[in-house]
């Protein structure tokens, strides 16, 4: 095992999670900015065929393949005949925020505070339909000392992970070869095999919030990879191995 001249991370329950997550409530933070509703379409009727056709396209989009929220939002608009006094950028941030302001995962900021400290490098490669642009705010808003090179969301690139591709990009972003980097996630099959599918050392994160009372290695366990890798739960366990 060669120790990393960066680490790249996955977003959602790796360094962020969303505490009291409600779709309807990012529904309900975007509604008062509606500016034409000629059909007079309610807060409910707009929130119940927003769900269901997000649900729709969800089920079509197949396992590589991701939705951007600008292109849905833009679609849902049109599709209800409505429109928004502010743009697509601000209205995603609004949503964002509105579904969860989001939490930082225990000990993730001393953890990235100790590998700025070492001068090891980070960056973030992300599945979510929300855009780098809007993690990016996420971040600096709830990790104010991150260095992050990068923030990758499959919105951005069409394609999700486990698929390659969003690993190449960042290898290529980085300047790196797959062997100085390292990726941490919480998914067997979309981190831990799609990392180690270009090279980079994988490392598997298990982390709980104090709430919580349960690990995923149950679920991650069903499809344990014969190549090398890291288990941790705790990020505290990461800076004792690099220390």
């Amino acid at each position: 095992m060669k120790m990393p001249e960066m680490i790249i991370f996955d977003y959602g329950r790796t360094l962020i999670y969303q505490p009291n997550y409600n779709a309807s409530n990012g529904n309900k933070a975007i509604y008062p900015y509606i500016d034409r509703n000629l059909r007079n379409i309610s807060f409910e009727e707009y929130d119940r065929s927003n769900m269901e056709l997000f649900a729709k396209m969800k089920a079509e989009r197949g396992k590589y393949l991701e939705i951007h929220e600008h292109n849905f939002l833009r679609l849902f608009l049109d599709y209800m005949d409505i429109s928004l006094s502010i743009s697509l950028e601000e209205a995603e941030i609004i949503i964002m925020n509105g579904i969860s302001q989001g939490a930082v995962m225990p000990y993730a900021d001393i953890m990235l505070d100790y590998l700025n400290a070492k001068g090891i490098r980070t960056g973030v490669i992300s599945n979510n339909c929300f855009s780098g642009a809007a993690l990016k705010e996420q971040f600096d808003r709830l990790l104010p000392e991150n260095r992050f090179e990068f923030v990758l969301a499959s919105s951005d690139y069409i394609f999700r992970k486990p698929h390659s591709i969003m690993y190449k990009i960042a290898l290529q972003k980085s300047g790196l070869t797959p062997d100085k980097v390292w990726y941490c996630g919480g998914s067997m099959e979309n981190d831990i095999y799609g990392a180690n599918s270009v090279g980079m050392f994988p490392v598997l994160y298990e982390g709980r919030t104090k709430d919580e009372t349960y690990f995923l290695s149950d679920q991650n366990d069903k499809n344990n990879p014969e190549f090398e890798y890291l288990r941790i739960h705790d990020w505290r366990e990461l800076m004792d191995i690099l220390a």
